[in-house]
Protein backbone atom coordinates (compact mmCIF):
# COMPACT_ATOMS: atom_id res chain seq x y z
CA UNK A 1 0.00 0.00 0.00
CA UNK A 2 1.25 3.67 -1.03
CA UNK A 3 0.12 7.08 0.48
CA UNK A 4 -1.52 7.90 -2.51
CA UNK A 5 1.22 10.44 -4.80
CA UNK A 6 2.21 11.47 -7.02
CA UNK A 7 -0.19 14.15 -7.72
CA UNK A 8 -0.70 17.82 -9.26
CA UNK A 9 -0.33 20.45 -6.45
CA UNK A 10 -1.91 22.85 -8.67
CA UNK A 11 -5.43 21.23 -8.34
CA UNK A 12 -4.36 19.75 -4.95
CA UNK A 13 -6.44 20.94 -1.70
CA UNK A 14 -4.20 21.59 0.95
CA UNK A 15 -4.84 21.56 4.81
CA UNK A 16 -1.94 23.94 6.61
CA UNK A 17 -1.70 23.43 10.46
CA UNK A 18 1.13 24.27 13.42
CA UNK A 19 1.82 23.79 16.75
CA UNK A 20 3.20 27.38 17.53
CA UNK A 21 -0.46 28.67 17.49
CA UNK A 22 -3.22 30.53 14.46
CA UNK A 23 -1.22 33.49 14.79
CA UNK A 24 2.81 32.49 14.55
CA UNK A 25 4.87 33.93 11.92
CA UNK A 26 5.68 30.37 10.46
CA UNK A 27 2.20 29.54 9.98
CA UNK A 28 2.07 32.80 7.68
CA UNK A 29 4.85 31.79 6.06
CA UNK A 30 3.52 28.30 5.46
CA UNK A 31 0.06 29.49 3.97
CA UNK A 32 1.88 31.36 1.83
CA UNK A 33 3.56 28.71 0.45
CA UNK A 34 0.85 26.68 0.04
CA UNK A 35 -1.14 29.43 -2.13
CA UNK A 36 2.25 29.22 -4.27
CA UNK A 37 1.34 25.99 -4.96
CA UNK A 38 -2.64 25.63 -5.17
CA UNK A 39 -5.31 27.83 -5.25
CA UNK A 40 -6.91 25.54 -2.62
CA UNK A 41 -5.51 26.06 0.86
CA UNK A 42 -7.44 25.50 3.98
CA UNK A 43 -5.80 26.53 7.99
CA UNK A 44 -6.77 24.24 11.00
CA UNK A 45 -4.25 25.57 13.50
CA UNK A 46 -4.39 25.46 17.33
CA UNK A 47 -5.98 28.75 19.28
CA UNK A 48 -2.79 28.75 21.71
CA UNK A 49 0.92 27.56 21.47
CA UNK A 50 1.70 23.99 21.49
CA UNK A 51 5.09 23.14 21.20
CA UNK A 52 5.83 20.09 23.01
CA UNK A 53 2.48 18.58 23.20
CA UNK A 54 3.40 15.23 20.98
CA UNK A 55 0.82 13.10 19.62
CA UNK A 56 -1.65 13.96 22.14
CA UNK A 57 -5.81 14.12 21.90
CA UNK A 58 -8.15 16.66 24.45
CA UNK A 59 -10.14 13.93 26.01
CA UNK A 60 -11.34 15.56 28.92
CA UNK A 61 -12.79 18.30 27.82
CA UNK A 62 -14.90 19.54 24.47
CA UNK A 63 -13.26 21.23 21.64
CA UNK A 64 -14.49 24.08 19.73
CA UNK A 65 -13.86 25.21 16.14
CA UNK A 66 -13.82 28.96 16.04
CA UNK A 67 -13.92 30.36 11.77
CA UNK A 68 -11.80 33.26 11.42
CA UNK A 69 -12.21 33.71 8.13
CA UNK A 70 -12.86 31.88 5.15
CA UNK A 71 -10.89 28.37 4.79
CA UNK A 72 -9.40 29.33 8.38
CA UNK A 73 -10.01 28.13 11.47
CA UNK A 74 -8.42 27.81 15.49
CA UNK A 75 -9.56 25.02 17.39
CA UNK A 76 -9.33 25.33 21.26
CA UNK A 77 -6.76 21.39 21.39
CA UNK A 78 -3.73 20.70 20.10
CA UNK A 79 -2.10 20.01 16.50
CA UNK A 80 -3.12 16.33 16.52
CA UNK A 81 -6.81 17.88 17.27
CA UNK A 82 -6.58 20.30 14.73
CA UNK A 83 -5.97 17.44 11.90
CA UNK A 84 -8.48 15.41 13.14
CA UNK A 85 -11.25 17.97 13.41
CA UNK A 86 -9.67 19.38 9.70
CA UNK A 87 -10.66 16.00 8.13
CA UNK A 88 -13.35 14.50 9.48
CA UNK A 89 -15.67 17.96 10.83
CA UNK A 90 -14.59 21.07 8.69
CA UNK A 91 -13.20 19.56 5.65
CA UNK A 92 -16.00 16.65 5.06
CA UNK A 93 -17.17 15.75 1.43
CA UNK A 94 -13.60 16.98 -0.07
CA UNK A 95 -10.11 15.30 2.16
CA UNK A 96 -7.17 17.37 1.83
CA UNK A 97 -4.78 16.10 -1.06
CA UNK A 98 -1.77 17.04 1.22
CA UNK A 99 -1.13 18.33 4.90
CA UNK A 100 1.99 20.80 5.62
CA UNK A 101 2.59 21.09 9.40
CA UNK A 102 4.87 24.44 10.42
CA UNK A 103 6.92 26.05 9.66
CA UNK A 104 7.72 25.43 13.52
CA UNK A 105 10.13 27.59 15.40
CA UNK A 106 13.25 25.70 16.07
CA UNK A 107 14.32 22.30 14.66
CA UNK A 108 12.62 18.68 14.73
CA UNK A 109 15.02 16.46 14.70
CA UNK A 110 16.61 13.52 15.68
CA UNK A 111 14.14 12.14 18.56
CA UNK A 112 12.64 15.64 18.47
CA UNK A 113 10.07 13.95 16.82
CA UNK A 114 8.88 11.88 19.71
CA UNK A 115 7.96 15.58 21.29
CA UNK A 116 7.10 17.65 18.58
CA UNK A 117 3.63 18.79 17.99
CA UNK A 118 4.67 20.04 14.75
CA UNK A 119 5.34 16.39 13.75
CA UNK A 120 2.25 14.93 15.48
CA UNK A 121 0.11 16.57 13.09
CA UNK A 122 1.93 15.12 10.00
CA UNK A 123 1.46 12.17 11.90
CA UNK A 124 -1.97 12.25 12.73
CA UNK A 125 -2.88 13.54 8.72
CA UNK A 126 -0.72 10.33 7.99
CA UNK A 127 -2.59 7.84 9.77
CA UNK A 128 -5.84 9.31 8.50
CA UNK A 129 -4.29 8.68 4.91
CA UNK A 130 -3.48 12.12 3.83
CA UNK A 131 0.33 12.88 2.73
CA UNK A 132 2.04 15.24 5.24
CA UNK A 133 5.04 16.98 5.97
CA UNK A 134 6.58 18.56 9.03
CA UNK A 135 8.64 21.90 8.35
CA UNK A 136 10.72 23.24 11.04
CA UNK A 137 13.59 25.89 10.56
CA UNK A 138 16.47 25.82 13.58
CA UNK A 139 16.20 29.08 15.08
CA UNK A 140 18.47 30.62 17.96
CA UNK A 141 15.59 32.08 20.22
CA UNK A 142 17.50 35.42 20.95
CA UNK A 143 17.95 36.07 17.54
CA UNK A 144 15.30 36.60 14.72
CA UNK A 145 14.47 33.75 12.84
CA UNK A 146 15.78 33.23 8.78
CA UNK A 147 12.23 33.07 7.67
CA UNK A 148 12.96 33.81 4.42
CA UNK A 149 14.59 30.22 4.21
CA UNK A 150 11.65 28.24 4.37
CA UNK A 151 9.74 31.13 2.10
CA UNK A 152 12.26 30.80 -0.80
CA UNK A 153 13.30 26.80 -0.73
CA UNK A 154 9.81 25.10 0.77
CA UNK A 155 8.06 25.03 -2.01
CA UNK A 156 10.78 23.41 -4.58
CA UNK A 157 10.90 20.71 -1.84
CA UNK A 158 7.21 20.18 -1.51
CA UNK A 159 7.10 20.08 -5.40
CA UNK A 160 9.92 17.31 -5.55
CA UNK A 161 8.73 15.41 -2.49
CA UNK A 162 5.44 14.48 -4.27
CA UNK A 163 6.94 13.61 -7.68
CA UNK A 164 7.24 9.91 -5.69
CA UNK A 165 5.19 7.60 -4.14
CA UNK A 166 5.40 7.35 -0.93
CA UNK A 167 5.24 3.92 1.57
CA UNK A 168 1.97 3.80 3.56
CA UNK A 169 2.56 4.93 7.40
CA UNK A 170 5.24 7.46 6.45
CA UNK A 171 5.82 11.15 6.41
CA UNK A 172 7.88 13.89 5.40
CA UNK A 173 10.17 15.49 8.56
CA UNK A 174 11.72 18.87 6.80
CA UNK A 175 14.07 20.98 8.66
CA UNK A 176 15.71 24.22 7.47
CA UNK A 177 19.45 25.24 8.42
CA UNK A 178 19.73 28.76 10.31
CA UNK A 179 21.28 30.55 7.75
CA UNK A 180 20.41 33.01 4.76
CA UNK A 181 18.68 31.39 2.05
CA UNK A 182 21.60 32.28 -0.21
CA UNK A 183 23.97 30.19 2.12
CA UNK A 184 21.56 27.04 1.95
CA UNK A 185 24.05 24.00 0.92
CA UNK A 186 21.26 22.06 -1.28
CA UNK A 187 18.88 19.22 -0.17
CA UNK A 188 19.88 16.08 1.21
CA UNK A 189 17.69 12.89 2.74
CA UNK A 190 19.11 11.47 5.69
CA UNK A 191 18.53 9.37 8.56
CA UNK A 192 16.86 10.61 12.05
CA UNK A 193 20.02 11.50 13.90
CA UNK A 194 20.19 11.74 18.22
CA UNK A 195 19.43 14.29 20.60
CA UNK A 196 18.07 14.40 23.52
CA UNK A 197 15.56 17.54 25.18
CA UNK A 198 15.25 18.93 28.71
CA UNK A 199 19.00 17.94 29.65
CA UNK A 200 18.61 21.54 31.45
CA UNK A 201 16.61 21.18 34.36
CA UNK A 202 16.07 24.67 36.18
CA UNK A 203 15.14 24.68 39.62
CA UNK A 204 13.48 27.98 41.28
CA UNK A 205 11.55 28.87 44.17
CA UNK A 206 7.81 30.22 43.70
CA UNK A 207 6.77 33.52 46.06
CA UNK A 208 5.43 31.00 48.64
CA UNK A 209 8.86 29.15 49.29
CA UNK A 210 7.48 25.99 47.21
CA UNK A 211 9.97 24.49 44.75
CA UNK A 212 9.43 24.76 40.87
CA UNK A 213 11.29 23.47 37.89
CA UNK A 214 11.47 24.31 34.34
CA UNK A 215 12.45 21.71 31.46
CA UNK A 216 15.08 24.10 29.24
CA UNK A 217 16.11 23.29 25.97
CA UNK A 218 19.80 22.60 26.51
CA UNK A 219 20.40 18.94 24.67
CA UNK A 220 23.36 16.79 24.60
CA UNK A 221 23.73 15.91 21.09
CA UNK A 222 26.39 14.47 18.04
CA UNK A 223 26.24 16.94 15.23
CA UNK A 224 29.13 14.78 13.66
CA UNK A 225 27.60 11.68 12.86
CA UNK A 226 27.63 11.46 8.65
CA UNK A 227 24.17 10.92 7.26
CA UNK A 228 22.01 11.92 10.24
CA UNK A 229 19.57 15.45 10.00
CA UNK A 230 21.64 17.19 12.55
CA UNK A 231 24.50 16.82 10.85
CA UNK A 232 23.20 17.65 7.55
CA UNK A 233 21.25 21.24 8.79
CA UNK A 234 23.92 22.11 11.29
CA UNK A 235 26.07 21.80 7.68
CA UNK A 236 23.92 24.38 6.26
CA UNK A 237 21.53 21.99 3.93
CA UNK A 238 17.69 21.00 4.19
CA UNK A 239 17.42 18.06 5.56
CA UNK A 240 14.59 15.62 4.50
CA UNK A 241 13.94 12.35 6.75
CA UNK A 242 11.17 9.63 5.94
CA UNK A 243 9.25 9.34 9.15
CA UNK A 244 7.87 5.57 9.21
CA UNK A 245 4.79 5.33 11.95
CA UNK A 246 5.59 1.44 12.58
CA UNK A 247 7.50 1.74 15.95
CA UNK A 248 7.54 -2.26 15.63
CA UNK A 249 11.62 -3.36 16.00
CA UNK A 250 11.53 -6.35 13.83
CA UNK A 251 14.43 -8.06 14.00
CA UNK A 252 14.27 -8.32 18.20
CA UNK A 253 10.47 -9.34 17.10
CA UNK A 254 11.73 -12.20 15.27
CA UNK A 255 14.03 -13.27 17.86
CA UNK A 256 11.10 -12.81 20.49
CA UNK A 257 8.83 -15.22 18.24
CA UNK A 258 11.56 -18.18 18.61
CA UNK A 259 11.39 -17.37 22.25
CA UNK A 260 7.09 -16.57 23.07
CA UNK A 261 5.01 -19.55 20.43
Amino acid sequence: MMIPTPFDLSTARILVTNDDGIYAPGLVILEQVARALSDDVWVVAPETEQSGAGHSLTLQRPLRIHELGPRRFSVNGTPTDCVMLAINEIMTGSRPNLLLSGVNRGANMGEDITYSGTVAAAMEGTLLGVPSIALSLVTQYEEEPHWETPSRHAPDVIRRLVTAPWPANTLMNVNFPDCDPDQVLGVRAVRQGQRKIGNNMVRNIDPRGRPYYWIGTAREEDASAPGTDINIVYGGAISITPVFMDLTHHKALAELETIFR
